[in-house]
């Protein structure tokens, strides 16, 4: 049983990493949400030290996951999803995967007026693969300036400065898979046309 809990406890450390590397956040603004130091946070990453009871609380709230979540706890039997929004910029992303690492499943929701907003394009590790449910998505990915309509599917390779957000002043809903893995799926739109030609 001790040895359960210690492999349990070792394992929470890359998981921590890997909720905060994907969405993206730092250690300053995990620590200003949860209230534990950055060193205790780096630590805690790294499997220096082994997270108590009253640090995994704050850190499953911030990341948006519940305690089993954190600690992998093992199947209840349940496999229902229960997906709790997160939040940012206007953006609505509901998870649809329950473990940290591996693929991971979002349903993005992006309001209506979004975009306006002047494209940003990043990259980071891993594959992305988008699928369109509704509305009329705009993807800036390196060079090419694109827009998805439903039922369209684009994967690229994050590496590659990539952007998305409403073609137009409605609403729009996705489906995002994302992984180190890259799970491939091919690409079916085409490049947005040149309106000034």
């Amino acid at each position: 049983m001790d040895d359960d809990i210690d492999q349990t406890l070792d394992a929470v450390g890359p998981r921590l990493r890997a909720l905060r590397k994907q969405r993206e956040t730092t250690l300053t603004e995990l620590s200003a949400a949860t209230g534990i130091s950055t060193s205790t946070l780096s630590r805690l990453e790294s499997g220096d030290r082994r997270p108590t009871l009253e640090q995994l609380f704050p850190l499953a709230k911030a990341h948006g996951v519940t305690l089993d979540e954190l600690v992998d706890a093992p199947p209840t039997g349940d496999p229902r999803i229960h997906p709790r929004p997160i939040t940012r910029g206007g953006m609505t992303m509901l998870p649809l995967t329950r473990r940290a690492g591996g693929i991971q499943a979002y349903k993005i929701v992006l309001p209506a007026g979004h975009h306006r907003q002047e494209p940003d394009p990043r990259t980071h590790e891993g594959y992305e693969w988008l699928y369109v449910l509704n509305g009329r998505l705009r993807l800036v990915l390196g060079e090419h300036d694109m827009e998805l309509t439903p039922g369209e599917a684009a994967e690229f390779d994050t590496h590659v400065p990539h952007w998305f957000g409403p073609a137009d002043a409605e609403p729009v809903e996705f489906l995002s898979l994302f992984g180190k893995q890259g799970e491939r799926a091919h690409l079916r739109a085409a490049p947005r046309k040149n309106t000034s030609e």
